[in-house]
């Protein structure tokens, strides 16, 4: 037997908070994860558990004492068991008492961080299961919390309320021109994004989920290897594992490597505002961006391979999406690409290729033409895990892969790469491995592009059923007619929804303008429930809103919406 002294492990950003229950004395045998005290702040209540088996011998704390991380427990007489859940290791350095050894084993392991990766493994601990999730950078929440969704969603907010500032002036209210704190504006971002992680760092903490930092490589059906910095590794043993590891942005070859190139991490850093700046790619990363730095001041220019912006999406909505952002681009090349690529110490000059060749010069491009699958350094071919051509694992409704004890989730999966599908496959899959009857068969999955405006889209497309053959009846209701919309400087959105001609059910739908996003939940839970147009257009809405909209569409359907001219028609 050692004596060791226990302390507070890291509980995120909890910062001298109340002990309201202790639960143990000097003399008491305690097992490894046994609770020692109870912590409560204004957020959560926390059990702190012990790290190690043994017996105590002292306790330093009592009721109503503050503690943070660091702060003294008490100590104990140790046996030689190791390894606690509910800390955070690293594959190349551990605290003395907290050191993740070799094959240690979970029933579950986790291999990557982010939307998927957390909440699959959330889940999995809800229900019993010892996990560990590996994650290669320094905070969970992947690229989605740190470096993608929800930066990205604090500057679309702040270039919205610029923007909205300079219309207001037509309803009367007028302010001077905006002044621009780059750092203010960065650390704003950024401090969104610590709040984030510091909660899922408690979530995990409260689960007694082991955070490991380093990159996992299979060895085995049942074992990984984790490299952390240097050469220094630990191997990891698991009875089941998910493969969380997302994806990562195309790099085009024709774009030679410089600071002034970027991805959309890059983007989001907001290092300067540039004079001039190209986006690559008409998706939902390349307008979102342009609608960012168009409103801090850069002039864009858009560059497309396809025949339209944003692939897929519904005809009415991109072309009010195009008239109401007109104003953003000098350019928009359709049909267009980038032949050549040429860094100067004055910018990047790029040749432009589509009716003609035109060449231009950036102080920043934006590449957002595309994200891969992180499947190629997993180590799959050693356990027998299929992947597609294109490096998608292959997986069923389970979401188990080829190796019937390791399952896939999220981006490496293919189909929607939107942390929400990540999230749900998450669940399922830690379920499955729970030993509980679950399996992913969402009818739909949505879409929004968090712009201005906004557009939310979901479930089949009239191109869609065109080209399958089927019948579908659209109903439009014009925010024109909405007394919230026209109130609110928006009656130039649009509610579209689609009616299969034989079911009569709702089959998709299409929402553009402001809280787009927001709204769309209640075409999802439509099409999930195969609700009709009588569903929605009897359920009574609140007035006036934006989302009565949705009611009004389904009117629309049935020819008894009364707050449009009436339309004759055979019925």
């Amino acid at each position: 037997m050692r004596t060791e002294e226990i302390r507070v492990p890291d509980i995120g950003d909890f910062r001298d908070v109340e002990v309201v229950e202790v639960h143990v004395r000097a003399g008491d045998v305690v097992g490894r994860e046994q609770a020692l005290i109870t912590v409560e702040s204004d957020k959560a209540t926390l059990e702190i558990p012990s790290p190690i088996a043994g017996v105590i011998t002292s306790i330093s704390l009592r009721v109503g004492d503050k503690v943070s991380q660091g702060s003294m427990i008490g100590t104990a007489s140790a046996s030689e068991e190791a390894g606690a859940q509910g800390e955070t290791v690293s594959a190349d350095q551990a605290d003395a008492g907290q050191r993740a050894t070799d094959h240690t084993r979970y029933d579950l392991v986790v291999i990557g961080g982010g939307p998927g990766g957390y909440s699959a493994a959330f889940r999995a601990a809800d229900t019993g299961l010892r996990t560990a999730i590996v994650e290669r950078y320094g905070t969970l929440g992947g690229v989605c919390l740190n470096v993608g969704c929800i930066p990205s969603k604090a500057l679309l907010h702040v270039a919205a309320v610029r923007e909205e500032a300079e219309r207001i002036a037509d309803m009367g209210i007028r302010f001077g021109a905006p002044q621009i704190d780059l750092q203010a504006l960065r650390t704003f971002k950024d401090g969104t994004v610590t709040r984030l992680t510091d909660g899922l760092n408690q979530m995990a903490a409260a689960r007694r989920v082991t955070v490991i930092r380093g990159t996992a490589k299979f060895v085995s059906a049942t074992r990984l290897e984790v490299a952390g910095e240097g050469a220094s590794s630990q191997q990891i043993d698991f009875g089941q594992c998910i493969i969380a590891t997302g994806s990562r942005a195309v790099q085009l070859a024709v774009l030679p490597k410089d600071g002034r190139i970027v991805t959309s991490t890059g983007a989001l850093s907001l290092r300067s505002i540039p004079g001039r700046m190209l986006v690559i790619g008409a998706g939902i990363i390349g307008l979102e961006m342009a609608t960012v730095y168009s409103a801090l001041g850069a002039k864009i220019d858009l560059v497309e391979r396809l025949s339209d912006i944003l692939a897929g999406v519904d005809a009415d909505a991109v072309k009010i999406w195009r008239s109401r952002n007109a104003h953003r681009f000098e350019h928009i090349d359709l049909d267009s690409s980038v032949s050549t690529a040429a860094v100067t110490p004055d910018g990047v000059t790029v040749a432009i290729t589509g009716a003609s060749v035109e060449t231009r010069s950036y102080d920043l491009v934006l590449q957002s033409a595309g994200r891969v699958p992180n499947s190629g350094e997993l180590g799959l071919e050693r356990i027998g895990v299929a992947i597609d051509p294109n490096g998608f694992i292959q997986v069923d409704e389970q979401m188990r892969t080829t190796a019937r004890n390791v399952f896939a989730i999220g981006d490496v999966v293919g189909g929607s790469m939107l942390a929400h599908k990540a999230v749900h496959e998450g669940h399922v899959a830690a379920e499955v491995a729970a030993g509980k009857p679950a399996a992913f068969t969402a009818k739909i999955v949505p879409n929004v592009a968090y712009t201005d405006p906004e557009i939310a889209w979901v479930g089949k497309s009239v191109r869609d059923v065109a080209e399958s053959g089927g019948k579908i009846r659209s109903a439009k209701f014009p925010w024109a007619a909405s007394g919230r919309a026209i109130a609110s400087g928006a009656s130039y959105g649009l509610t579209k929804l689609l009616f299969d001609v034989e079911t009569g059910r709702i089959v998709g739908g299409v929402i553009v303008g402001p809280h787009a996003g927001d709204m769309i939940g209640e075409i999802c839970l439509a099409i999930e429930m195969g609700a009709d147009a009588i569903d929605i257009g009897k359920t009574i809405h609140p007035h006036p809103t934006l989302g009565e909209t949705i009611g009004m569409a389904a009117e629309v359907h049935e020819g008894i919406c009364t707050d449009l001219p009436p339309i004759a028609r055979n019925r």
